[in-house]
């Protein structure tokens, strides 16, 4: 995935309301902002929470330091990420390769009486675990990676647009991919229903 697609995917925004509440497990990705960040070879991905172990304090004032699991292409990957308590957080990995890895994101919730608030650590990893990843394999086909599945939806576009429903192990969701003439593509998602992508933008895609 290139650098300009990671651009468009580093930032999530998040909406709550007064029966929406992330105890209810029920949050959905409303909006996606287009937030310039440094990626050396980022990847998305799902994350999951070694059992409360590998917590430490990292070296920027504030900070947290966790050893988790990541989800690459159905594969799991331990990996070292930093949370700076102001909603951003920064990883590190080693890939198949031996090569070691870093990406970074963060993102804001809005809450709903219109407040915009960093979003928490467990909002970060509540959302990176319901990550999606799109991108093309070894063999030119369009895969679709969510947790341990791994879809080819290379046949699925109709107006460049592509509909999937995913039925996870403790949430199923439904992703629409929008896909650019450049190959770039943008993913939304959501618990209830189809988000619809509208370009704001020249290059930038809101979903709602």
């Amino acid at each position: 995935m290139s650098n300009r697609e990671q651009y468009k995917k580093a930032f999530s925004v998040l909406q709550t309301s007064s029966d929406f509440t992330l105890d209810d497990e029920k949050m959905a990705i409303l909006k996606k902002k287009a937030m310039l960040r440094t990626f050396a070879a980022a990847v998305a991905a799902c994350f999951v929470i070694v059992g409360g172990s590998g917590t430490a304090y990292a070296a920027n004032v504030g900070g947290i330091q966790r050893t988790i699991q990541l989800w690459m292409h159905g594969d799991q990957t331990d990996v070292t990420i930093d949370f700076d308590g102001l909603g951003n957080y920064t990883m590190e990995y080693t890939d198949t390769d031996g090569s070691v890895r870093e990406a970074g994101g963060g993102g804001v919730a809005i809450e709903a009486d219109g407040t915009e608030r960093a979003l928490t650590e467990d909002e970060l990893i509540l959302h990176l675990s319901r990550e999606v990843d799109v991108s093309y394999n070894d063999d030119g086909k369009i895969m679709l990676y969510f947790q341990e599945q791994a879809v080819d939806i290379t046949d699925k576009f109709e107006n460049d647009t592509c509909y999937v429903f995913l039925n996870g192990t403790e949430i199923s969701l439904y992703v629409t991919v929008l896909k650019e003439k450049d190959g770039a593509f943008h993913i939304a998602s959501s618990p209830n229903r189809y988000l619809q992508f509208k370009e704001t933008e020249p290059g930038i895609y809101t979903s709602y």
